[in-house]
C-alpha cells in the first residue's frame, strides 16, 4: 500500500473514531449531562487547538502557493498563437467542461441545500464557534450593494494590492481575488519573455510551488490525529445534525460528478465525436478503474495514453498533447468539488451567496482546479483561499476534511474521464476540419 492510500485510509480511521466517540458522548450526555458538558470543554480546550495547528499550516501556503501555481501554469503555456486549431479547441473545452462541471454542482447545492439540514440553534453555535466572522459576512452583505462592473473592478482590482492579500487583520485570511488576477498578468508577461527568461521564471515558480506541497505535506502527516479530534469537537457541540448534513453533502457530490461524467461527456461524446456513450464507456471502463483507485491524474495517464492509442485509435499526435495537458489543468472534478464545498460551508455557516456571488464563484473555481493541478492535497488551502474571499470562515474546510477521501476518488475518475472525452472530441472536430493535428 502507497503512503497517499496508507495516510488516507488512517484519515478514514481516524474520521470514524471520531464520530464514534462523539455519538457515544452525546448518548451519555442525554442520561449525565455533566459528562457531555464536561467534553465539551475539553474539545474548547484541547482538541480545537490540535484542528487549529492543522488548518493554520494549510493557510500559511494559500498566497504563495495560489500565486506560484496559476502563473506557473501560464507561463507553461507558452504562446498560444503558435499552438494553432488543436490548441484552441482544446483549451476552449477544457474551459468549457470545467465551467460545466462547477454549474452542475452548484444547481445540485442550491437544489439540496445540504448546509441549510442545520437547525438554526446548530448554525449559531458553528457561528460562534468559529469566531463569528461568518456573522458579520451576513451583515456586510446587507450593507454592500449589488453586484456591478464598478463592484468587479474593486474586488480584482484594489487601489493597494499587497494590503489587500495580506490583509490586516492576523486574524483572517487576505483577499484571493487580486491575488489571482495579479498571478495571472505575472503569467501573461512571463510568456513574452525570450525562451531562457521564460524556462528560468517558470522554475522558479515551481520551486515555490513544490516547497509548498512541501509544507502541505507536513499538514496532512497531522490530519490522522487533527480530523477525528475536530469532527468530534464539532459534534458534541453541535450535535447529530452536522453527521447529517454530511451525508446530504457527499451525495449530492456524488450526483453532481455522475452526472457530469455520465450526462455531459454523453452529450459531449454523441453530439461533438458522433460516439456512442454506452459503447465508448465500457471501452474506457479500466482507465476509470485506474483513476478511482489511485486517486490520481498523473497515475493514470499513462494508461490514458495506452487506451487512446490501443481502443479508441485517436491519433497520437492529439492524445500526445491533449492528455498530459489535460491531466495537469483540465480538472472538471477538482473544480465541481470546489465550488460543491464553498456552497456547502457557506450555507452551514448562514452565509447566503447571491447570484452574482456564484457566477463568480464559479469561475474561480476554474481557476483555482487549474492552479491545484498536479499538487497533492493542494486543493484544500486554495479552498481556503475561496472561502475567505466570499466571508466564510475558512476553519469550514474542517467540516468536510473527513468525506474527502471518497469524495477524492470519485472526483479523480471524473478528471481522467473528462480528459480522455476531450481528447476524443479534439480528435475528431481535427479530422472534420481536414487539419493535421502536427
Amino acid at each position: 500500500m502507497s503512503t497517499p492510500t496508507r495516510l488516507a485510509t488512517r484519515i478514514l480511521w481516524g474520521l470514524l473514531i471520531g464520530v464514534i466517540a462523539a455519538v457515544v458522548t452525546l448518548g451519555i450526555g442525554q442520561f449525565h449531562p455533566a459528562t457531555l458538558k464536561t467534553m465539551q470543554a475539553i474539545s474548547t480546550a484541547v482538541f480545537d487547538p490540535l484542528g487549529q495547528i492543522f488548518l493554520r499550516m494549510l493557510f500559511f501556503v494559500v498566497i504563495p502557493l495560489v500565486f506560484a501555481s496559476l502563473a506557473s501554469g501560464v507561463v507553461q503555456l507558452g504562446r498560444l498563437d503558435k499552438l494553432g486549431p488543436l490548441a484552441g479547441r482544446t483549451f476552449a473545452l477544457f474551459f468549457a467542461n470545467m465551467a460545466i462541471a462547477v454549474f452542475i454542482g452548484l444547481v445540485m447545492m442550491n437544489l439540496l441545500q445540504p448546509g441549510h439540514h442545520l437547525d438554526p440553534a446548530s448554525k449559531d453555535l458553528l457561528m460562534q464557534e468559529y469566531g463569528g466572522s461568518a456573522r458579520a459576512a451576513v451583515e456586510r452583505q446587507h450593507e454592500q450593494p449589488g453586484m456591478s462592473f464598478a463592484t468587479l473592478v474593486e474586488m480584482f482590482m484594489p487601489r493597494n494590492l499587497f494590503g489587500a492579500f495580506v490583509g490586516n487583520d492576523p486574524g483572517k485570511l487576505g483577499e484571493v481575488l487580486p491575488l489571482i488576477l495579479f498571478a495571472i498578468l505575472v503569467g501573461a508577461a512571463g510568456t513574452q519573455l525570450s525562451e531562457d527568461k521564460r524556462q528560468k521564471l517558470q522554475a522558479g515558480l515551481d520551486l515555490i510551488s513544490e516547497v509548498m506541497t512541501g509544507i502541505v505535506g507536513f499538514a496532512l502527516k497531522l490530519a490522522p490525529y487533527a480530523v477525528p479530534a475536530m469532527i468530534y469537537s464539532v459534534i458534541v457541540k453541535v450535535g447529530v445534525d452536522i453527521l447529517l448534513t454530511l451525508a446530504v453533502f457527499v451525495v449530492g457530490c456524488a450526483t453532481a460528478l455522475a452526472l457530469h461524467l455520465f450526462g455531459t461527456m454523453s452529450l459531449w461524446l454523441k453530439l461533438l465525436a458522433g460516439r456512442s456513450p454506452l459503447a465508448y464507456f465500457k471501452q474506457i471502463r479500466p482507465l476509470l478503474i485506474t483513476a478511482f483507485s489511485t486517486s490520481s491524474s498523473s497515475a493514470s495517464l499513462p494508461a490514458s495514453l495506452a487506451v487512446a492509442k490501443d481502443d479508441l485509435k485517436l491519433a497520437p499526435s492529439t492524445a500526445g498533447f491533449v492528455l498530459p495537458l489535460g491531466a495537469t489543468m483540465n480538472m472538471s472534478g477538482t473544480a465541481l468539488f470546489e465550488g460543491c464545498v464553498v456552497l456547502f460551508v457557506a450555507q452551514a455557516f448562514g452565509v447566503d451567496l447571491a447570484l452574482g456571488q456564484q457566477c463568480v464563484l464559479m469561475f474561480l473555481s476554474v481557476l483555482s482546479a487549474v492552479a491545484v493541478a498536479g499538487i497533492p492535497g493542494g486543493s484544500m488551502p486554495l479552498i481556503a483561499g475561496l472561502l475567505a474571499t466570499f466571508g466564510v470562515p475558512p476553519e469550514g474546510i474542517g467540516i468536510v476534511l473527513g468525506v474527502d477521501r471518497i469524495l477524492d476518488m470519485l472526483r479523480t475518475t471524473v478528471n481522467v474521464g473528462s480528459d480522455i472525452v476531450t481528447a476524443t472530441v479534439v480528435d475528431a472536430r481535427v479530422k472534420a476540419a481536414g487539419a493535421s493535428p502536427g
